[in-house]
């Protein structure tokens, strides 16, 4: 889905954010000082951050400002700090939104779902081109050249969800449960299969498997 910065410099709190939000399909990176923040900032693409305010060697302040110099990925202070003069200094410093610890998880997960459709990260995909290939899935068909592809409705589910989470490396675990729920097969090699039939029958070579783990889509390749 996204790529995440989680900045907490408590090991137990940063892990199970961190844990939540894998298992919500986000690629996540987790920084435990406020001069880590910078240097993952500055080494990946990042669509959203969940930032600490008291932080070893730069606070979550300095580091929001510092990352407001060149760009506006939406931010998320979380923190201890309950007192509006906190609050209002990071509006003010252009933090998108302010939660206080403790806090429910399952919320903190719904408010940097917003984030990111408020910033646009999460566009659904109606259709899609790649080489001779189009695909509409709207109306669940695809066309290779003029000639029209048969296709399950399956099948171009998965590849909505490898376009959807372009460039994030999808376990085949998480596959399964987006696209399945509580009706998942026995057997995670299900995904293989359908990868399988996907590149048959359309001729997507931009589907790259990740061994041991599972499958991204890079339509540059």
């Amino acid at each position: 889905m996204a790529r995440l910065l989680i900045v907490e410099d408590d090991p137990y709190t940063n892990d199970s954010i961190c844990e939540y939000l894998k298992g919500a399909g986000h690629q996540v990176y987790a920084a435990f000082d406020g001069k880590q923040a910078l240097d993952l900032f500055e080494s990946f693409p990042i669509d959203a951050i969940v930032l600490d305010i008291m932080l070893p060697k730069l606070s979550g302040m300095e580091v929001l400002r510092e990352i407001r110099h060149n760009s506006d990925v939406p931010v998320l202070m979380l923190t201890a700090i309950k007192d509006e003069r906190t609050q209002i200094a990071s509006f003010d410093g252009q933090a998108d939104d302010y939660i206080t610890k403790p806090c429910s998880i399952v919320l903190l997960g719904k408010r940097i779902t917003a984030l990111l459709r408020r910033a646009g990260k999460d566009k659904d995909v109606h259709s899609w081109e790649w080489q001779d290939l189009a695909v509409d899935f709207a109306a669940y068909t695809a066309y290779k050249g003029n000639e029209p592809v048969d296709v399950t409705q399956k099948e171009l589910q998965l590849l909505k969800l490898l376009i959807d989470n372009q460039r994030l490396v999808l376990t085949r675990n998480q596959i399964l449960d987006e696209l399945w729920g509580l009706e998942s097969p026995e057997s995670d090699r299900t995904i293989d299969l359908y990868i399988s039939r996907l590149r048959t029958k359309l001729g997507i070579g931009c589907i790259k498997t990740i061994k041991g783990i599972g499958y991204k889509l890079e339509e540059s390749e």
